[in-house]
């Protein structure tokens, strides 16, 4: 991972260096990485998630760019429309749901960068959940219990 920020473009639809990524069905393209942040765009179908989870050490944000998110932060339920900016600081469990008929694309961003992106290495066209979640505990994302997406 470089520790600076490279300067640049990274063209709509595409990943920085063509990095994308197939986790659990969603699609996800790598923005930009350096030790500093990481950011990444989502592309979820209705009915898509991410289950409450906690990065204990990174803050996160959302930027929704189309369609609408169901979230779950800190055991509260809100909606993020397009052009809202979610804030999720490090410790808060949160989780994203797709619960309308239309598909969401959203900027994330984590900082520091720490894990994620090596995460999302391993986690590509993994089907296991059970792995996802246990290599997850070892990059610093812990998910909660299922009732925790209730």
């Amino acid at each position: 991972m470089p520790t600076e920020l490279d300067k640049g473009v990274t063209p709509n639809g595409e990943g920085a260096a063509g990095k994308r990524w197939n986790i659990l069905g969603q699609v996800y393209f790598s923005k930009a990485t350096c030790e500093s942040t990481f950011a990444f765009e989502t592309n979820s179908d209705p009915g898509q998630f991410v289950p409450v989870h906690v990065h204990p050490t990174q803050d996160e944000f959302i930027l929704v760019q189309e369609g609408e998110l169901d979230l779950k932060l800190d055991g509260e339920w809100l909606k993020a429309k397009a052009g809202d900016l979610v804030r999720m600081p490090r410790g808060i469990p949160h989780g994203y749901f797709n619960k309308s008929e239309k598909p969401v694309r959203a900027l994330f961003w984590v900082s520091p960068a720490r894990m994620l992106e090596q995460l999302f290495d391993q986690l590509h066209n993994l089907e296991d959940v059970e792995e996802v979640v246990r290599l997850s505990a070892e990059h610093e994302v812990e998910f909660l219990p299922p009732e925790a997406n209730e």
